[in-house]
């Protein structure tokens, strides 16, 4: 039997284990927004921020990478997302282009495009938090 030395691990990009097993590089990140034209208030959209807490929370409770920022602009209001999915039918969309509706707001989400260096950013959610000491 043979064993798969580091070198040829690496090459496959594919980080090998102490064991001799080959561990999968960490997932793609990808980030894509949803553009508000005209810009919109941060009170007309509590519910819209309510709706990217809400899935952040879910997310973190499911080990997957999802946050959402609301950005409030003089020309447009933007939501950023970032993902560790490409899937742009998931149910956080949905309800987040539900509430557009109900709103009365034109809006457009762009393309998805990988962050570079997602590889190596790890599975990391949410802001850094200050601890104490």
């Amino acid at each position: 039997m043979r064993r798969q030395t580091k070198r040829a691990g690496m090459r496959a990009g594919k980080e090998p284990t102490v064991a001799g097993k080959v561990n999968h590089a960490p997932p793609k990140i990808w980030a894509y927004a949803f553009q508000i034209v005209p810009p919109q208030t941060k009170s007309r959209l509590r519910a819209v921020d309510a709706v990217l807490d809400q899935e952040h929370l879910a997310a973190h409770d499911i080990s997957r990478t999802w946050a959402g920022r609301l950005i409030l602009g003089t020309q447009t209001t933007r939501i950023l997302i970032v993902s560790d999915s490409l899937a742009r039918s998931r149910r956080v969309n949905r309800r987040l282009e539900a509430e557009f509706k109900r709103l009365k707001v034109n809006f457009s989400v762009t393309e998805p495009v990988e962050l570079p260096g997602s590889s190596v950013l790890g599975r990391r959610r949410g802001p850094r938090r200050k601890t104490a000491g």
